[in-house]
């Protein structure tokens, strides 16, 4: 089993620094609540690194350009948790309920209650 979180952004330098200032600038109009909850203007924050390194399941992070290139789901709305299960993979966690999540507290403690789920 692998989690595959998607971010709705994509990848690369240009972008990058395209969605840091979207973030500073017009953080209500982000389109990606999974980046804003798990980064800060710069860098990936230190309490979800630390969150991360507990799980004990194969993790995965792709932009959407990434994602859309390796696994050919185009018609996937994002921001979203994918579960990898036997090679195929299904939304473990929608665009909607990340969307709805306000805190990163939140986000770690849905992500245990859904991996709580599978077992």
């Amino acid at each position: 089993m692998k989690l595959i979180f998607v971010y709705n952004a994509d990848s690369g330098l240009f972008n990058t620094v395209t969605d840091i200032a979207h973030k500073v600038l017009s953080p209500k109009t982000y389109s990606c609540n999974l980046c804003a909850l798990t980064h800060g203007h710069f860098k990936i924050k230190q309490e979800w690194v630390e969150f991360l390194d507990q799980i004990d399941t194969e993790l995965e992070f792709l932009h959407r350009d990434e994602f859309l290139e390796k696994y050919n789901q185009s018609d996937a709305e994002l921001p979203a948790i994918f579960i990898e299960e036997n090679g195929e993979i299904s939304v473990w966690l929608d665009q909607t309920s990340i969307n709805k999540i306000q805190t990163l507290n939140d986000l770690k403690s849905t992500v245990m209650e859904r991996k709580r789920q599978l077992i």
